[in-house]
């Protein structure tokens, strides 16, 4: 059974986790537009590809799948997983299962306002949005909400192009440089990192670990510790199971005066993963068991709490053919 990662990037320890899983039984491909892509070379065979907005790129995927017998397919950015979930029969048709929930899901995680609309209209508390920086304008005259406030890309990821401001001259000056921004109330608490496997097989979450997070770089988890919290582990749950998702997630969770906001949710693996890997919950085990026709095992809350990851760096040097 052989496993491709699309997208790979930095995200080595993503490779060696499935490798682990696929001893003896299959092989990890990877795959990036980069052959600087640290990632390609822990893989058991990679490919560099074009961008995957260029012409062609769809094509050279399935190629791949095909012609190395790939079982299943998962991506580490967020714009490849619309591509992967708008063509999914495509990759069934060959015979390789994409571990990604379905299009129009993905597109509502990819799209903050519309996460935060739907967060509204279903009656999960979310961090207060505009997408009318005059509406938010009237809300500070009226004591709604202060500064200082986030304005950030409605679509975007690796927190980039977000701008913590602290005045309407600010909020106007970015609003007049940029197009498709949205305000976001400035969270004062905790701020939590949740994984969660939905068994792709049962539709039922399978694992849900939860992190402190302590210290965060380049958009993701740099520090953070475990921890156990029944109410949020059961928010989880119903939001998953309302919306629909299926295999990997990646939420965002604020905690203000006791009380939970879910803020961003991302529908793959998060930069903070390896801790809930190193902690026992083990989502590349569970998609192999899946992509096997094998149902999960609820493993909700089964890890220890007070546990601490602590990113570090490393070098890694190769040889390329010039």
């Amino acid at each position: 059974m052989n496993v491709l990662i699309l997208s790979c990037g930095t995200r080595n320890k993503i490779i060696q986790y499935f490798q682990r899983e696929l001893s003896g039984k299959g092989s990890v491909i990877a795959t990036d537009c980069s052959e600087l892509a640290p990632a390609l070379y822990h893989a058991d065979k990679h490919f560099i590809v074009p961008r995957m907005n260029e012409k062609g790129y769809l094509d050279e995927i399935l190629s791949i799948c095909r012609e190395s017998n790939v079982k299943a397919v998962l991506s580490l950015i967020d714009p490849e997983l619309s591509l992967l979930a708008k063509h999914r029969q495509k990759f069934l048709d060959i015979g390789t299962t994409p571990v990604v929930s379905e299009y129009d899901l993905v597109e509502l995680c990819f799209d903050k306002y519309e996460m935060f609309k739907f967060l509204v209209r279903n009656e999960f508390p979310t961090v207060p949005s505009y997408l009318d920086k005059e509406k938010f304008y009237m809300d500070v005259d009226n004591g709604k909400i202060n500064y200082p406030v986030f304005v950030k890309p409605v679509k975007g990821s690796a927190s980039i192009n977000i701008s913590k401001v602290s005045s309407k001259e600010e909020v106007e000056l970015l609003f007049n440089r940029f197009d498709n921004l949205m305000i976001q109330e400035y969270m004062k608490g905790r701020e939590y990192g949740i994984d969660v496997y939905i068994d792709i097989i049962s539709e039922d979450p399978k694992a849900i670990f939860i992190k402190e997070k302590i210290k965060m770089r380049a958009g993701e988890t740099d520090k953070s510790v475990s921890i156990k919290n029944e109410c949020l582990s059961s928010l989880i749950k119903e939001f998953v199971k309302k919306v629909g998702f299926k295999g990997i997630l990646d939420i965002d969770v604020f905690e203000v005066n006791g009380k939970y906001y879910i803020s961003e949710v991302n529908p793959r693996f998060g930069g903070g993963y390896p801790h809930a890997h190193e902690s026992g919950i083990n989502v590349p085990k569970m998609i192999v068991n899946n992509i096997e026709g094998i149902e999960n095992e609820d493993l909700i809350g089964n890890y220890e709490e007070g546990t601490y990851m602590m990113k570090y760096n490393e070098v890694q040097v190769v040889h390329l053919a010039k």
